[in-house]
Protein backbone atom coordinates (compact mmCIF):
# COMPACT_ATOMS: atom_id res chain seq x y z
CA UNK A 1 0.00 0.00 0.00
CA UNK A 2 1.36 3.21 -0.82
CA UNK A 3 0.60 7.16 -0.42
CA UNK A 4 1.56 8.61 -3.89
CA UNK A 5 0.83 12.10 -5.58
CA UNK A 6 1.02 12.65 -9.06
CA UNK A 7 1.01 16.58 -10.92
CA UNK A 8 2.00 19.26 -11.86
CA UNK A 9 2.10 23.05 -10.80
CA UNK A 10 2.87 26.67 -11.60
CA UNK A 11 6.65 25.45 -10.50
CA UNK A 12 7.09 22.70 -13.69
CA UNK A 13 4.37 23.52 -16.02
CA UNK A 14 3.14 26.58 -17.95
CA UNK A 15 0.05 27.86 -18.22
CA UNK A 16 -0.87 26.55 -21.36
CA UNK A 17 -0.22 22.85 -20.31
CA UNK A 18 -2.21 23.87 -16.73
CA UNK A 19 -5.24 25.19 -18.86
CA UNK A 20 -5.45 21.63 -20.33
CA UNK A 21 -5.05 20.46 -17.34
CA UNK A 22 -7.69 21.55 -15.26
CA UNK A 23 -10.89 19.33 -14.22
CA UNK A 24 -12.42 22.00 -12.23
CA UNK A 25 -15.70 21.59 -14.23
CA UNK A 26 -15.32 17.95 -14.04
CA UNK A 27 -14.15 17.21 -11.04
CA UNK A 28 -16.33 14.36 -9.92
CA UNK A 29 -16.09 12.31 -13.14
CA UNK A 30 -12.16 12.79 -12.77
CA UNK A 31 -12.48 11.07 -9.26
CA UNK A 32 -14.51 8.20 -10.37
CA UNK A 33 -13.06 7.52 -13.92
CA UNK A 34 -9.45 7.88 -11.47
CA UNK A 35 -10.86 5.03 -8.78
CA UNK A 36 -11.49 2.56 -11.38
CA UNK A 37 -8.21 2.38 -12.42
CA UNK A 38 -7.29 -1.04 -10.74
CA UNK A 39 -4.62 -0.07 -8.93
CA UNK A 40 -6.38 2.92 -6.78
CA UNK A 41 -7.37 2.21 -3.81
CA UNK A 42 -8.96 5.54 -2.60
CA UNK A 43 -8.34 8.78 -4.44
CA UNK A 44 -8.81 12.68 -4.21
CA UNK A 45 -8.25 15.70 -6.96
CA UNK A 46 -7.03 18.91 -6.76
CA UNK A 47 -7.25 21.12 -9.85
CA UNK A 48 -6.79 24.32 -9.48
CA UNK A 49 -5.45 27.57 -11.58
CA UNK A 50 -1.85 26.99 -10.60
CA UNK A 51 -1.77 23.29 -9.88
CA UNK A 52 -3.40 19.55 -10.65
CA UNK A 53 -2.56 16.86 -8.45
CA UNK A 54 -3.92 13.15 -8.48
CA UNK A 55 -3.52 11.88 -4.77
CA UNK A 56 -3.51 8.42 -4.82
CA UNK A 57 -3.63 5.29 -2.16
CA UNK A 58 -1.66 2.61 -4.70
CA UNK A 59 -2.05 -1.43 -4.58
CA UNK A 60 1.41 -1.70 -6.92
CA UNK A 61 3.57 1.64 -7.21
CA UNK A 62 4.80 0.70 -10.47
CA UNK A 63 1.49 -0.34 -12.05
CA UNK A 64 -0.55 2.45 -10.15
CA UNK A 65 2.57 4.80 -11.22
CA UNK A 66 1.99 4.42 -15.20
CA UNK A 67 -1.81 4.26 -14.42
CA UNK A 68 -1.78 8.22 -13.41
CA UNK A 69 0.73 8.98 -15.67
CA UNK A 70 -1.68 7.22 -18.45
CA UNK A 71 -4.48 8.81 -16.46
CA UNK A 72 -3.27 12.70 -16.73
CA UNK A 73 -2.56 12.34 -20.27
CA UNK A 74 -5.50 11.08 -21.55
CA UNK A 75 -7.90 13.17 -19.77
CA UNK A 76 -6.00 16.13 -20.90
CA UNK A 77 -5.30 15.22 -24.09
CA UNK A 78 -1.84 15.88 -23.57
CA UNK A 79 0.68 13.21 -24.90
CA UNK A 80 2.62 11.64 -22.96
CA UNK A 81 6.13 12.51 -24.06
CA UNK A 82 4.95 15.99 -23.61
CA UNK A 83 3.76 15.80 -20.74
CA UNK A 84 5.98 13.42 -18.33
CA UNK A 85 9.07 15.64 -17.93
CA UNK A 86 6.54 18.13 -16.50
CA UNK A 87 4.91 15.72 -13.88
CA UNK A 88 5.90 15.69 -10.64
CA UNK A 89 5.56 11.91 -8.40
CA UNK A 90 6.19 11.29 -4.67
CA UNK A 91 5.25 8.53 -2.81
CA UNK A 92 4.93 7.57 0.89
CA UNK A 93 7.02 9.64 3.58
CA UNK A 94 7.86 12.07 0.30
CA UNK A 95 3.71 12.66 -0.66
CA UNK A 96 2.64 13.10 2.64
CA UNK A 97 5.60 15.92 3.18
CA UNK A 98 4.30 17.28 -0.47
CA UNK A 99 0.65 17.47 1.11
CA UNK A 100 1.33 19.03 4.34
CA UNK A 101 3.75 21.52 2.33
CA UNK A 102 0.44 22.81 -0.04
CA UNK A 103 -1.58 22.76 3.07
CA UNK A 104 0.70 25.26 4.62
CA UNK A 105 0.93 27.66 1.34
CA UNK A 106 4.34 26.59 1.59
CA UNK A 107 3.97 25.12 -2.58
CA UNK A 108 2.00 28.38 -3.40
CA UNK A 109 2.98 31.01 -5.84
CA UNK A 110 2.29 33.21 -3.10
CA UNK A 111 3.81 31.61 0.05
CA UNK A 112 1.05 32.41 2.96
CA UNK A 113 -1.93 32.93 1.05
CA UNK A 114 -4.99 31.77 2.38
CA UNK A 115 -7.17 30.08 -0.61
CA UNK A 116 -5.21 26.57 -0.69
CA UNK A 117 -6.46 25.24 2.52
CA UNK A 118 -10.13 25.38 1.11
CA UNK A 119 -9.74 24.21 -2.40
CA UNK A 120 -8.22 21.48 -0.19
CA UNK A 121 -11.22 21.08 2.08
CA UNK A 122 -13.36 21.37 -1.05
CA UNK A 123 -11.52 18.68 -2.87
CA UNK A 124 -11.51 15.69 -0.08
CA UNK A 125 -15.39 16.50 0.53
CA UNK A 126 -16.24 15.67 -3.10
CA UNK A 127 -13.94 12.40 -2.61
CA UNK A 128 -15.37 11.48 0.63
CA UNK A 129 -19.09 12.06 -0.78
CA UNK A 130 -18.04 9.88 -4.02
CA UNK A 131 -16.43 7.23 -1.25
CA UNK A 132 -13.29 7.64 -3.18
CA UNK A 133 -11.52 7.64 0.84
CA UNK A 134 -11.23 5.36 3.34
CA UNK A 135 -9.35 4.55 6.58
CA UNK A 136 -5.75 6.14 5.22
CA UNK A 137 -7.07 9.50 3.44
CA UNK A 138 -10.07 10.15 6.24
CA UNK A 139 -6.63 10.19 8.11
CA UNK A 140 -4.20 11.74 6.01
CA UNK A 141 -6.19 14.36 4.76
CA UNK A 142 -8.02 15.79 8.38
CA UNK A 143 -4.42 15.63 9.29
CA UNK A 144 -3.23 18.05 6.45
CA UNK A 145 -5.97 20.16 7.57
CA UNK A 146 -4.66 20.41 10.93
CA UNK A 147 -1.12 21.17 9.84
CA UNK A 148 -2.53 24.29 7.49
CA UNK A 149 -4.25 25.94 10.80
CA UNK A 150 -1.23 24.91 13.15
CA UNK A 151 1.19 26.81 10.73
CA UNK A 152 -1.61 29.93 10.41
CA UNK A 153 -2.27 30.17 13.62
CA UNK A 154 1.15 29.63 15.34
CA UNK A 155 3.58 31.65 12.68
CA UNK A 156 2.63 35.18 11.04
CA UNK A 157 2.80 33.58 7.33
CA UNK A 158 -0.43 34.79 6.53
CA UNK A 159 -0.22 38.20 8.26
CA UNK A 160 1.93 40.55 6.05
CA UNK A 161 1.25 41.90 2.89
CA UNK A 162 2.33 40.20 -0.43
CA UNK A 163 0.56 41.83 -3.53
CA UNK A 164 1.07 45.76 -4.33
CA UNK A 165 -2.80 46.25 -3.92
CA UNK A 166 -2.87 44.76 -0.59
CA UNK A 167 0.59 46.50 1.05
CA UNK A 168 -1.51 49.74 -0.31
CA UNK A 169 -4.34 48.58 2.31
CA UNK A 170 -1.49 47.66 5.38
CA UNK A 171 -0.15 51.23 5.32
CA UNK A 172 -3.16 52.94 4.66
CA UNK A 173 -4.08 50.76 8.16
CA UNK A 174 -0.95 52.63 9.45
CA UNK A 175 -1.93 55.75 8.87
CA UNK A 176 -5.82 55.96 9.82
CA UNK A 177 -5.58 52.78 12.19
CA UNK A 178 -9.61 52.21 11.09
CA UNK A 179 -10.95 52.49 7.73
CA UNK A 180 -14.49 52.48 8.60
CA UNK A 181 -16.33 55.69 7.15
CA UNK A 182 -13.53 56.37 5.10
CA UNK A 183 -13.85 57.98 1.75
CA UNK A 184 -11.59 56.64 -1.31
CA UNK A 185 -11.08 58.59 -4.75
CA UNK A 186 -9.85 56.77 -7.82
CA UNK A 187 -8.15 58.86 -10.38
CA UNK A 188 -7.25 57.29 -13.54
CA UNK A 189 -8.75 53.48 -14.12
CA UNK A 190 -5.84 51.27 -13.77
CA UNK A 191 -6.65 47.66 -12.74
CA UNK A 192 -4.27 47.68 -9.83
CA UNK A 193 -6.58 51.29 -8.53
CA UNK A 194 -9.75 49.29 -8.98
CA UNK A 195 -8.06 46.30 -7.18
CA UNK A 196 -6.45 47.92 -4.16
CA UNK A 197 -10.31 50.00 -4.11
CA UNK A 198 -11.90 46.93 -3.64
CA UNK A 199 -9.43 45.55 -0.90
CA UNK A 200 -10.02 49.44 1.01
CA UNK A 201 -13.97 48.58 0.48
CA UNK A 202 -13.56 44.93 1.74
CA UNK A 203 -12.15 46.65 4.97
CA UNK A 204 -14.19 49.22 5.80
CA UNK A 205 -13.86 52.17 3.47
CA UNK A 206 -17.87 53.71 2.91
CA UNK A 207 -17.58 55.93 0.05
CA UNK A 208 -15.77 55.93 -3.17
CA UNK A 209 -15.18 58.67 -5.69
CA UNK A 210 -14.00 57.89 -9.25
CA UNK A 211 -12.34 60.67 -11.88
CA UNK A 212 -10.95 60.62 -15.20
CA UNK A 213 -10.19 62.18 -17.88
CA UNK A 214 -13.18 60.62 -19.86
CA UNK A 215 -15.72 60.96 -17.69
CA UNK A 216 -17.95 58.31 -19.22
CA UNK A 217 -14.89 55.69 -17.95
CA UNK A 218 -15.30 57.40 -14.64
CA UNK A 219 -19.32 56.57 -14.69
CA UNK A 220 -18.51 53.14 -15.85
CA UNK A 221 -16.06 52.59 -13.09
CA UNK A 222 -18.19 54.17 -10.47
CA UNK A 223 -21.02 51.95 -10.58
CA UNK A 224 -18.78 48.64 -10.09
CA UNK A 225 -18.24 50.48 -6.19
CA UNK A 226 -22.04 52.07 -5.94
CA UNK A 227 -19.98 55.41 -5.96
CA UNK A 228 -19.66 58.60 -7.43
CA UNK A 229 -18.26 59.94 -10.60
CA UNK A 230 -16.34 62.72 -10.64
CA UNK A 231 -15.40 65.46 -13.92
CA UNK A 232 -11.67 66.10 -14.10
CA UNK A 233 -12.07 69.54 -13.53
CA UNK A 234 -13.75 69.29 -10.24
CA UNK A 235 -10.57 66.70 -9.06
CA UNK A 236 -8.85 68.87 -6.19
CA UNK A 237 -12.24 70.58 -5.07
CA UNK A 238 -13.89 66.72 -4.67
CA UNK A 239 -10.23 65.19 -3.36
CA UNK A 240 -10.80 67.52 -0.31
CA UNK A 241 -13.36 64.86 0.91
CA UNK A 242 -10.81 61.72 0.32
CA UNK A 243 -9.02 60.30 3.73
CA UNK A 244 -7.23 57.90 0.53
CA UNK A 245 -6.55 58.81 -2.65
CA UNK A 246 -5.10 55.69 -5.57
CA UNK A 247 -3.56 57.54 -8.82
CA UNK A 248 -2.96 55.33 -11.87
CA UNK A 249 -3.22 57.47 -14.80
CA UNK A 250 -1.26 57.31 -18.25
CA UNK A 251 -0.34 61.35 -17.85
CA UNK A 252 3.15 61.57 -19.24
CA UNK A 253 3.69 63.93 -16.31
CA UNK A 254 2.62 64.68 -13.01
CA UNK A 255 -0.75 65.54 -13.11
CA UNK A 256 -1.18 66.29 -9.07
CA UNK A 257 1.42 69.29 -8.08
CA UNK A 258 2.36 70.15 -4.62
CA UNK A 259 0.52 73.60 -4.97
CA UNK A 260 -2.56 71.71 -5.42
CA UNK A 261 -2.73 69.20 -2.68
CA UNK A 262 -1.83 72.09 -0.74
CA UNK A 263 -4.72 73.64 -1.42
CA UNK A 264 -6.32 70.40 -0.74
CA UNK A 265 -5.10 70.31 2.65
CA UNK A 266 -6.71 73.86 3.46
CA UNK A 267 -10.16 72.33 2.78
CA UNK A 268 -9.07 69.36 4.59
CA UNK A 269 -8.23 71.41 7.63
CA UNK A 270 -5.14 69.51 7.75
CA UNK A 271 -6.56 66.16 8.26
CA UNK A 272 -4.54 63.70 7.02
CA UNK A 273 -4.67 62.46 3.59
CA UNK A 274 -3.20 59.16 1.87
CA UNK A 275 -1.72 59.38 -1.65
CA UNK A 276 -1.16 55.97 -3.27
CA UNK A 277 0.67 57.11 -6.71
CA UNK A 278 0.60 53.39 -8.66
CA UNK A 279 1.46 55.38 -11.92
CA UNK A 280 4.58 55.40 -14.16
CA UNK A 281 5.88 57.98 -15.08
CA UNK A 282 4.44 58.97 -11.37
CA UNK A 283 1.02 61.29 -11.42
CA UNK A 284 2.22 62.98 -8.15
CA UNK A 285 5.13 65.31 -7.38
CA UNK A 286 7.43 64.27 -5.28
CA UNK A 287 7.13 67.29 -3.55
CA UNK A 288 3.63 66.71 -2.23
CA UNK A 289 5.20 64.70 0.69
CA UNK A 290 6.80 67.53 2.19
CA UNK A 291 3.55 68.77 3.21
CA UNK A 292 1.86 68.10 6.47
CA UNK A 293 -0.44 65.31 7.10
CA UNK A 294 0.18 64.20 3.67
CA UNK A 295 1.43 60.51 3.15
CA UNK A 296 2.54 59.98 -0.21
CA UNK A 297 3.92 56.12 -1.34
CA UNK A 298 4.46 55.20 -5.31
CA UNK A 299 4.85 51.95 -6.49
CA UNK A 300 8.76 51.47 -5.59
CA UNK A 301 7.74 52.62 -1.95
CA UNK A 302 4.80 49.47 -1.91
CA UNK A 303 7.37 47.11 -3.70
CA UNK A 304 9.83 47.51 -0.77
CA UNK A 305 6.69 46.80 1.48
CA UNK A 306 6.07 43.35 -0.55
CA UNK A 307 9.56 42.30 -0.63
CA UNK A 308 10.14 43.20 3.10
CA UNK A 309 6.89 40.93 4.12
CA UNK A 310 7.82 38.19 2.08
CA UNK A 311 10.93 38.25 3.78
CA UNK A 312 9.28 37.60 7.12
CA UNK A 313 7.60 34.89 5.31
CA UNK A 314 9.80 33.08 4.48
CA UNK A 315 11.48 33.42 7.85
CA UNK A 316 7.68 31.81 9.12
CA UNK A 317 8.05 29.13 6.68
CA UNK A 318 11.14 27.38 8.51
CA UNK A 319 9.00 27.91 11.63
CA UNK A 320 6.29 26.05 9.14
CA UNK A 321 8.77 23.32 8.16
CA UNK A 322 9.15 22.30 11.81
CA UNK A 323 5.27 21.87 12.37
CA UNK A 324 5.46 20.09 9.35
CA UNK A 325 8.27 17.98 10.47
CA UNK A 326 6.28 16.75 14.15
CA UNK A 327 2.62 15.98 12.00
CA UNK A 328 4.61 13.51 9.24
CA UNK A 329 6.61 11.68 12.57
CA UNK A 330 2.61 11.55 14.09
CA UNK A 331 1.20 10.54 11.00
CA UNK A 332 3.76 7.79 9.94
CA UNK A 333 3.65 6.45 13.34
CA UNK A 334 0.57 5.88 12.58
CA UNK A 335 0.47 4.33 9.21
CA UNK A 336 3.38 2.13 10.24
CA UNK A 337 1.08 0.70 13.10
CA UNK A 338 -1.26 -0.71 10.18
CA UNK A 339 1.37 -3.11 9.77
CA UNK A 340 0.30 -6.49 10.70
CA UNK A 341 3.35 -7.82 13.10
CA UNK A 342 3.88 -4.91 15.08
CA UNK A 343 0.15 -4.74 15.82
CA UNK A 344 0.19 -8.56 16.66
CA UNK A 345 3.33 -7.90 18.86
CA UNK A 346 1.67 -5.15 20.55
CA UNK A 347 -1.69 -7.28 20.94
CA UNK A 348 0.46 -10.28 22.91
CA UNK A 349 2.29 -8.08 25.20
CA UNK A 350 -1.04 -5.68 26.39
CA UNK A 351 -3.10 -9.48 26.69
CA UNK A 352 0.33 -10.46 28.77
CA UNK A 353 0.07 -7.71 30.69
CA UNK A 354 -3.29 -8.05 31.65
CA UNK A 355 -2.65 -12.16 32.42
CA UNK A 356 -0.06 -11.02 34.92
CA UNK A 357 -1.99 -8.60 36.79
CA UNK A 358 -4.65 -10.57 37.25
CA UNK A 359 -2.83 -13.45 38.67
CA UNK A 360 -1.08 -11.76 40.72
CA UNK A 361 -4.64 -10.83 41.93
CA UNK A 362 -5.72 -14.44 42.30
CA UNK A 363 -2.44 -15.53 43.59
CA UNK A 364 -2.68 -12.72 46.64
CA UNK A 365 -5.76 -14.26 47.50
CA UNK A 366 -5.15 -17.76 47.99
CA UNK A 367 -3.46 -18.87 51.26
CA UNK A 368 -1.15 -21.72 51.90
CA UNK A 369 -0.72 -22.79 48.29
CA UNK A 370 2.40 -24.50 47.31
CA UNK A 371 4.61 -23.56 44.30
CA UNK A 372 3.68 -26.66 42.02
CA UNK A 373 0.17 -25.55 42.16
CA UNK A 374 1.01 -21.84 41.46
CA UNK A 375 3.03 -23.03 38.37
CA UNK A 376 -0.28 -24.79 37.33
CA UNK A 377 -2.33 -21.82 37.69
CA UNK A 378 0.45 -20.12 35.82
CA UNK A 379 0.07 -22.24 33.09
CA UNK A 380 -3.51 -22.51 32.95
CA UNK A 381 -3.56 -18.96 32.36
CA UNK A 382 -1.06 -19.10 29.86
CA UNK A 383 -2.83 -21.63 27.57
CA UNK A 384 -6.09 -19.57 28.36
CA UNK A 385 -4.54 -16.58 26.81
CA UNK A 386 -2.99 -18.27 23.80
CA UNK A 387 -5.74 -20.44 22.51
CA UNK A 388 -8.13 -16.81 22.82
CA UNK A 389 -5.46 -15.51 20.72
CA UNK A 390 -4.19 -17.74 18.38
CA UNK A 391 -7.36 -17.71 16.13
CA UNK A 392 -7.53 -13.85 15.75
CA UNK A 393 -4.07 -14.20 15.15
CA UNK A 394 -4.13 -16.32 12.40
CA UNK A 395 -7.41 -14.51 10.61
CA UNK A 396 -5.51 -10.99 10.61
CA UNK A 397 -2.25 -12.77 8.93
CA UNK A 398 -4.76 -14.41 6.31
CA UNK A 399 -6.49 -10.73 6.14
CA UNK A 400 -3.87 -8.55 5.85
CA UNK A 401 -2.67 -10.17 2.51
CA UNK A 402 -5.88 -8.93 1.17
CA UNK A 403 -5.78 -4.99 -0.39
CA UNK A 404 -8.50 -3.84 2.37
CA UNK A 405 -6.12 -6.21 5.18
CA UNK A 406 -5.19 -2.50 6.92
CA UNK A 407 -8.74 -2.22 7.37
CA UNK A 408 -8.97 -5.20 9.82
CA UNK A 409 -5.33 -3.97 11.31
CA UNK A 410 -7.34 -0.72 12.09
CA UNK A 411 -9.97 -2.34 13.43
CA UNK A 412 -8.52 -4.54 15.46
CA UNK A 413 -6.00 -1.63 17.26
CA UNK A 414 -9.53 0.74 17.64
CA UNK A 415 -11.27 -2.36 19.85
CA UNK A 416 -8.30 -3.09 21.87
CA UNK A 417 -7.19 0.51 22.28
CA UNK A 418 -3.92 -0.53 20.71
CA UNK A 419 -2.81 2.98 19.58
CA UNK A 420 -2.52 3.75 23.30
CA UNK A 421 -0.71 0.22 24.07
CA UNK A 422 2.02 1.43 25.93
CA UNK A 423 0.81 4.57 27.68
CA UNK A 424 -1.40 2.10 28.57
CA UNK A 425 1.16 -0.56 30.14
CA UNK A 426 2.87 2.16 31.90
CA UNK A 427 -0.53 3.45 33.61
CA UNK A 428 -1.21 0.29 34.78
CA UNK A 429 2.47 -0.65 36.01
CA UNK A 430 2.42 2.69 38.04
CA UNK A 431 -1.07 1.91 39.75
CA UNK A 432 0.15 -1.27 40.27
CA UNK A 433 4.00 0.16 42.01
CA UNK A 434 1.31 1.85 44.35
Amino acid sequence: MHITVCGLSHKTAPIEIREKMSFERELDGTVRALLDKNAVKEAVVISTCNRTELYAVLLDLDIGKKQLYDFLSGRSGVELKTLEPLLYFYNDKQAIRHLFEVSASLDSMVVGEAQILGQLKEAYALAAELQATDIIFNRLFNRAFRVGKRVRTETPIGESAVSISYAAVELAKKVFQDLDGRTVMIVGAGKMSELTAKHLQDQGVKSVLVSNRTYEKAVELAKTFKGEAVTFANLFNEMAKADIVITSTAAPHAVIKKEDVAEVMKARRNKPIFIIDIAVPRDVEAAVNTLYNVYLYDIDDLQNVVENNMAERQKAAKYAEEIIGEEIKQFVGWLSSLEVAPTIVELKKLSEQIRQEELEKVLARIHDINEHDKEHIKALTNVLMNRLLHEPIVRLKELAKHKDGYAYVDSLRHLFGLDNVQEEIEKRGSVERK
